[in-house]
């Protein structure tokens, strides 16, 4: 299904894909050691299993926050792509980060949105998204002018590709299913900390 900036598409209208799927042709193309935060859960545990690379944080506990850890990251380091890999339910948690990513307008930020409408790593409890909040109309309506669902696994690809390539920022919505994940994060806070920061240049 084609969309276009005067007719976005709905949540309900984006095909439901497979999580690990979108996470390994994401990480397929980074190819500038662009920075990902990998929220909470399965998304994590997905973005670990697809490449183990030292420009991607794992998030440990700290449900929400891979937008605006990822927004510091593009701040701190404008010539570096950033993408937030995040959860409806945690994107849910911290949404007046969208508004402040809109204001803050930074060129050099993405956000990816995993959407199956549920908590599922807690016990797949609903979420709002699955009662009809729609999570790119919320960040359009937060100023986020470039902000899409993903029709298919087509448009994902050429959406990334344009992401990677023109300003900021973005937002990519994705409906996915309820596969579990591929593999679990190593829990190691410390070295997960420490093998960011030396991907990033910041230490040796």
């Amino acid at each position: 299904m084609s969309q276009t900036a005067n007719t976005p598409l709905v949540r309900d209208q984006a095909k439901v894909m497979n999580r690990f799927d979108l996470i390994s042709r994401m990480v397929k193309k980074l190819h500038r050691d662009e920075a990902v935060i990998g929220g909470i859960g399965y998304s994590n545990f997905d973005l670990w299993a697809a490449g183990r690379r030292p420009q991607n944080f794992y998030m440990l506990g700290s449900m929400g926050l891979a937008a605006p850890i990822a927004l510091g990251v593009a701040i701190a380091q404008p010539e570096r792509k950033t993408i937030a890999l995040e959860g409806d339910g945690s994107i849910l948690m911290q949404v007046g980060a969208l508004a402040t990513i809109a204001a803050r307008k930074q060129k050099n930020l993405i956000v990816v949105i995993l959407d199956n409408g549920a908590y599922q790593i807690t016990g797949g409890q609903v979420a709002a998204t699955g009662l009809g909040a729609d999570i790119v109309a919320m960040a359009r309506g937060a100023g986020i002018g470039q902000s899409m669902w993903a029709a298919d696994e087509s448009h994902f690809d050429e959406l990334i590709d344009r992401a990677l390539a023109e300003d900021g920022p973005w937002l990519i919505g994705c409906r996915i299913d309820t596969s579990k994940p591929v593999d679990t994060t190593e829990r190691d806070p410390a070295q997960i900390r420490d093998r960011f920061m030396r991907g990033l240049g910041v230490k040796k």
